[in-house]
């Protein structure tokens, strides 16, 4: 974490389009009064980084929930463009800071695609950009086996179609170790049809394979979802996470801030 401060003085000698942080959970187990100070350093030095360059944080999991809801409300959220997180991370946040559906104590097989949708919308609204709310936060990418979900504040993103598909292919090949996606060895795990949330009338979506990229809008969010054909026989596991948010923003267009 020491080496944030390092990296970020070197930013302008770098000059780079995007920037990506994490490694937030390694705090866990250091003294609250340790996370405390380190979480305003991380947010000084994610403000020292360039106008203009969109921050992407990464999170990972864990058992800490002040240390979680410390990240959620302690300014790191609006400092980063952009969030990456699994269903585990999702659920726990939600529950550390008192989100919607966080009575849910565990997920129930594949997670329900109306509980994600109503919690990736509450992040956004409670802690993303706003006309009342200086936020840079304005996207979530959100990866769990059988499908991702992509949420952007309209304005802000585009190029979402191709960024939640980029991501759901690089997760079959990389886990197959395969160039493309071998048909023999995957099978789709997503919910064929699903309601697109479980807090308000949501809309009843059928999924179809000639369009797998389902897109959706709420109250000034847009939602992009793709079932992801899960490999039977994963060779490599480890960084899929990171592999599926650095596909998605390799395709992700991010309008200029002003």
């Amino acid at each position: 974490m020491n080496m944030l401060e390092v990296f970020v003085s070197s930013l302008e000698e770098f000059q780079p389009d995007l920037v990506v942080i994490s490694g937030l959970h390694m705090m866990e187990g250091q003294s609250k009064e340790f996370q405390k100070k380190r979480l305003l350093e991380v947010v000084t030095s994610i403000s020292d980084i360039p106008t203009g360059v969109p921050v992407h944080l990464e999170l990972a999991s864990m058992t800490n929930r002040e240390l979680m809801s410390s990240i959620v409300h302690q300014q790191v959220f609006p400092a980063v463009a952009s969030l990456g997180l699994n269903e585990q991370e999702l659920l726990f946040l939600s529950q550390s800071a008192s989100g919607p559906h966080s009575s849910l104590s565990s997920w129930n097989g594949v997670p329900d695609v109306g509980v994600v949708s109503d919690i990736l919308f509450w992040i956004l609204k409670e802690h993303g950009r706003s006309e009342s709310r200086a936020s840079d936060l304005t996207r979530i990418h959100f990866h769990t086996l059988a499908y991702h979900i992509l949420a952007t504040v309209d304005g802000h993103w585009a190029n979402q179609l191709a960024a939640v598909a980029a991501g759901a292919r690089v997760a079959g090949t990389q886990a197959c170790a395969t160039e493309t996606i071998d048909a023999r060895r995957v099978s789709l795990r997503a919910p064929r049809e699903f309601t697109t949330s479980r807090s308000e009338a949501g809309s009843r979506v059928v999924l179809n394979p000639s369009e797998p990229v389902v897109e959706w809008h709420r109250d000034g969010v847009s939602f992009h979802f793709t079932p992801v054909l899960v490999c039977q026989d994963p060779v490599r596991t480890v960084g899929l996470g990171d592999a599926i948010s650095a596909e998605g923003l390799f395709y992700s267009e991010a309008h200029p801030q002003h």
